[in-house]
């Protein structure tokens, strides 16, 4: 009398196969997190450039030449900000950079994220 059923190395092969499902299906659900949470943070540190631009045209005045830094908090994180003002060969005008990383938690370096420049005149 036969009995029907699977061979141990049957059940080893299906096994097999449904851990690298299981193992290809936690890695693309890993990738698509880490991407929602870099475009997250490419938004909040769109907001902390466009803000510190912002500030420069409502001065209304032309800013200093030089490197300024700080910080921005948007949507409970911490933003590094820092702002690059330089001439150009037109006196009237100067090429402002803002280059936004993140704030590197303890252990961690920062990266950057954003880079914004624009030209501001005088008014």
């Amino acid at each position: 009398m036969q009995s029907r059923g699977f061979t141990l190395i049957e059940v080893l092969v299906a096994l097999t196969i449904v851990a690298i499902a299981l193992f290809a299906g936690t890695q693309a659900t890993s990738a698509l997190a880490r991407s929602s949470q870099r475009q997250a943070d490419l938004l909040l540190a769109q907001i902390c450039a466009e803000n510190e631009l912002a500030k420069i045209r409502l001065a209304r005045q032309m800013p200093p030449v030089g490197e300024t830094s700080g910080e921005c908090q948007q949507g409970g994180r911490n933003f590094e900000v820092k702002l690059q003002v330089r001439p150009t060969p037109n006196p009237s005008f100067l090429r402002v950079q803002t280059q936004v990383n993140a704030s590197a938690n303890e252990g961690q370096t920062s990266y950057g994220i954003l880079q914004i420049s624009t030209v501001v005149g005088r008014y």
